[in-house]
């Protein structure tokens, strides 16, 4: 399994959101500035964002985007779900009838193990968790 640029980069767009001081509203060119993302590929990649509900655009002279909801309640799953579909690693897990061995095959439990603990891990990691880790990375002294 390998992600997409698509999705490490919204990824770091929404981590350079749930930074904003007090939520404010960020410009796309400050993000991409931030995050060495072309403006344009960022402004394609928020229209996806906004559709699967994760960011909202703010009009005006101090507009931007914004989390359309705390950074807490955003999992790392819920973006690598909306952008690339559900972990899959391999067919037979999904749907054994791709491979008659499937039912008694022991090696197909090991990927079924590896999807489930991508998933669990994906799962555990919120956006906020993300800040706080980049906070500490750039403050040592940085306490949570």
């Amino acid at each position: 399994m390998k992600l997409s640029t698509r999705t490490r980069y919204a990824t770091r767009a929404l981590l350079e959101l749930s930074e904003s001081p007090k939520g404010a509203p960020l410009q796309l060119k400050v993000i991409a500035a931030r995050q060495e993302i072309s403006v344009k590929y960022l402004e394609q990649l928020m229209v996806v964002l906004k559709s699967a509900g994760l960011v909202r655009a703010v009009r005006g002279t101090k507009g931007g985007y914004v989390l359309a909801k705390p950074a807490g309640q955003i999992r790392v799953s819920d973006v690598l779900d909306f952008l690339e579909g559900p972990v899959t690693v391999a067919e037979c897990v999904e749907d054994q009838s791709t491979c008659g061995r499937a039912v008694d095959c022991v090696v197909r439990q090991v990927w079924a193990d590896v999807e489930r603990a991508i998933h669990d891990v994906l799962d555990s990691v919120t956006l906020e968790d993300l800040a706080k880790k980049a906070i500490r990375k750039r403050s040592p002294d940085y306490q949570i």
